[in-house]
């Protein structure tokens, strides 16, 4: 017996095929159609329904590029299931280069959302009803918020068994269980029991190929963990396990003025360790930043200028972190292996985790 088609936006796509759905979401002031494009793979056999979305912040990039190669991969030819691609959620953002939607607001607090709702409700309420309440698992893609490079990442709630699987499937060097924000996708999701994680890696507005490949690598890991697509023939490499973050802190300038870094991206610190100075223009004054807690370094602020309260390094607390800086190791020995054909000249950060 033949599978039953995929609808969405009222389009039905075929098992066995694929097809990009233009799902309208609203119009400009200038009366011009804006739609967000989903590619749906419709597998011939039974199987999970996995969601892998990205740019529901207009200005994370990486998970647009992420997802075009996921859908160049060979392996969809034997896919199991169906894989719902939604590349650009938040196609205001997109096209202005922005976080926010037009009315500032943040679209990952707009969930479950409102038909009759704000801008962001409404398209919540699109995504909600068109494309999440039929899927079975979600894959949700960000990066750093614009001048901070976030090392690749699984922020998971963890106390579901098949979340959890899924972020060890990932592959990415560290799996921080975070909690839930109101009105986040992630936190709806949860709420109908659909295992989700976010994966984070890379900055704002800028492609870094490491990221991209991982991310990549990533979801390909997920699917066959799902056994949406086949296993790999011959015996499988050994992959490091992911290493779970407790919690994790930000640490923030005491003082106005030019940041010089001293720790990198991925580097192991102890409390009281040196992170960055901080001077006035003229290095009149000068402060020392330390870490106030012993873990890895998995934010790192780009930007030299930097005010007083502003969040400069962000630190992965681990119970383990011998074990945490192996996973960092064996991360950094193998990485150049994830570099695709398709390859974006790596962005500052990687110079340093090189090294």
């Amino acid at each position: 017996m033949a599978r039953a088609p995929f609808e969405i936006a009222g389009v039905q796509v075929k098992a066995g095929t694929r097809e990009t759905v233009e799902v309208p979401v609203a119009k400009l002031y200038t009366h011009t159609p804006l739609h967000i494009p989903v590619e749906v793979v419709h597998g011939r056999r039974d199987g999970p329904v996995l969601m892998v979305c990205g740019a529901i912040h207009g200005d994370e990039i990486n998970g647009v590029e992420i997802i075009r190669r996921v859908l160049k991969n060979g392996a969809l030819r034997h896919l199991r299931g169906t894989l719902v691609a939604v590349p650009i959620v938040n196609i205001f953002g997109f096209v202005q280069r922005t976080r926010y939607l037009p009315d500032r607001r943040d679209l990952n607090r707009c969930f479950p959302g409102s038909e009759t709702g704000s801008l962001g409700g409404r398209i919540a309420y699109l995504l909600r009803t068109q494309i999440m309440e039929k899927v079975t698992h979600i894959i949700d893609l960000h990066t750093g918020a614009i001048h901070r490079f976030n090392l690749p990442q699984i922020r998971a709630e963890l106390k579901n068994p098949e979340t959890s699987r899924m972020a060890d499937a990932f592959g990415a060097p560290i799996i921080i269980n975070a909690g839930l924000r109101e009105g986040s996708l992630r936190a709806y999701a949860d709420s109908l029991d659909i295992p989700v994680i976010t994966f984070e890696g890379g900055e704002a507005l800028r492609f870094d190929d490491v990221v991209i490949a991982s991310g990549v690598k990533g979801i390909i890991r997920v699917m066959r963990e799902l056994e949406m697509v086949p296993a790999k023939k011959g015996p499988r490499a050994p992959r490091k396990r992911s290493e779970t973050a407790a919690n994790s802190q930000w640490v923030r300038a005491d003082m106005d003025g030019i940041m010089r870094p001293v720790a990198s991206l991925g580097q192991k610190v102890r409390k009281g360790q040196k992170l960055a100075m901080v001077a006035d223009p003229f290095g009149e004054s000068e402060v020392a930043i330390t870490s106030p807690c012993s873990g890895i370094v998995i934010c790192v602020n780009n930007l030299p200028l930097v005010n007083e309260g502003e969040a400069i390094y962000h630190i992965a607390r681990f119970d383990e972190l011998g074990e945490a800086e192996k996973a960092m190791d064996y991360f950094r020995s193998s990485f150049e292996s994830e570099v695709s054909e398709d390859a974006v000249v790596p962005v500052h950060p990687w110079d340093e985790l090189q090294k």
